[in-house]
């Protein structure tokens, strides 16, 4: 009789589980710049695709768990317009409206009709921009950390952050602009605050050459240039918010802008600043589904209560 004997141990690598949601990266070009999106898949998808139009440092790959959470309800598209991530440099002369009509153009080439549409901080200029001029590719928009223009105090704040770039003193960069971007007097109040901060301190010290140089000319161009136009209020129904101690695109500020839209609603999420997206990852994520999916917004336990700042104009 033959013995039992375990079998031989495999040598073959082990690999790695696939990745459930894979990302599909295709390169654009638009007026001559480089720029480049990102599709994920969703395996149940129930709601229009979502395009992400993210802030200064946000590149398309960066947005972690809270694509993931988006990936059980929509296709996820992310994007780098020139002047952001794998994007070329886009020279401060140019406006929004270059940047607006690159995005369309991925669009375009990807086939997408007609997108929910989420803008974050730098990204929401973009994603109004796109809102008024492509009203039939938009189904609805979030604006996430917004103002219609930047106060006087904020614009002072920025040129010292150009001054420390333009001479690469990185670390003297990093900490004038997380001043900007965080509440320092509320810290303690945010939701992994501390943990943020020194994330942001760490990315912003350590910048790329070129996406430091990206960054000067992007900061230029808010600051010579008009980003957002109010004189033609997008039709797509608007969600504005921001955290509750966000003191750079202050919750007055964020009602402003969305009574620049058609049709709008406006909530502050509790225990978060500027970078809530970082802070309230799942929060945020969930208030925007509800808001793509038409869903009721009342009563939510992470958010002081959702306002309609304006409602639909009787024909």
């Amino acid at each position: 009789m033959t013995p039992l004997t375990s079998p031989p141990a495999s040598t073959a690598p082990i690999l790695p589980p696939p990745d459930p949601y894979p990302a599909v990266v295709r390169a654009h070009s638009w007026q001559g710049y480089h720029c480049e999106s990102r599709l994920v898949r969703s395996a149940t998808p129930r709601l229009a695709p979502l395009l992400m139009i993210g802030g200064a440092f946000q590149r398309k790959e960066m947005w972690g768990r809270f694509e993931r959470e988006f990936l059980a309800h929509m296709d996820v598209l992310t994007v780098d317009p020139p002047g952001w991530g794998a994007g070329d440099v886009l020279p401060d002369h140019h406006g929004v409206a270059l940047l607006a009509d690159a995005v369309r153009h991925m669009l375009d080439e990807r086939g997408i009709e007609r997108v929910n549409l989420l803008g974050g901080s730098y990204g929401t200029a973009i994603a109004y921009r796109m809102a008024q001029c492509y009203p039939e590719r938009v189904v609805r928009m979030a604006l996430v950390g917004t103002m219609t223009s930047i106060p006087e105090h904020a614009r002072a704040a920025m040129r010292r952050t150009l001054e420390h770039l333009a001479e690469r003193r990185m670390e003297e960069y990093a900490r004038a602009a997380v001043e900007i971007l965080m509440n320092g007097e509320r810290l303690g109040d945010v939701v992994a605050g501390a943990k943020v901060r020194r994330f942001l301190l760490r990315r912003l010290a350590r910048l790329p050459e070129a996406e430091a140089e990206q960054t000067y000319a992007n900061t230029r161009r808010l600051l010579n240039q008009e980003m957002i136009d109010t004189s033609r209020p997008p039709v797509a129904p608007a969600l504005v918010a921001t955290g509750e101690y966000d003191s750079f695109t202050t919750p007055e500020l964020c009602r402003d802008m969305a009574a620049a839209c058609r049709e709008s609603w406006f909530t502050e999420v509790r225990a978060a600043d500027h970078m809530l997206f970082l802070e309230r990852t799942t929060e945020l994520a969930d208030l925007t589904t509800r808001f793509f999916a038409a869903e009721s917004l009342a009563d939510l336990p992470y958010c002081h209560p959702v306002e309609q700042i304006r409602p639909i104009p009787l024909p």
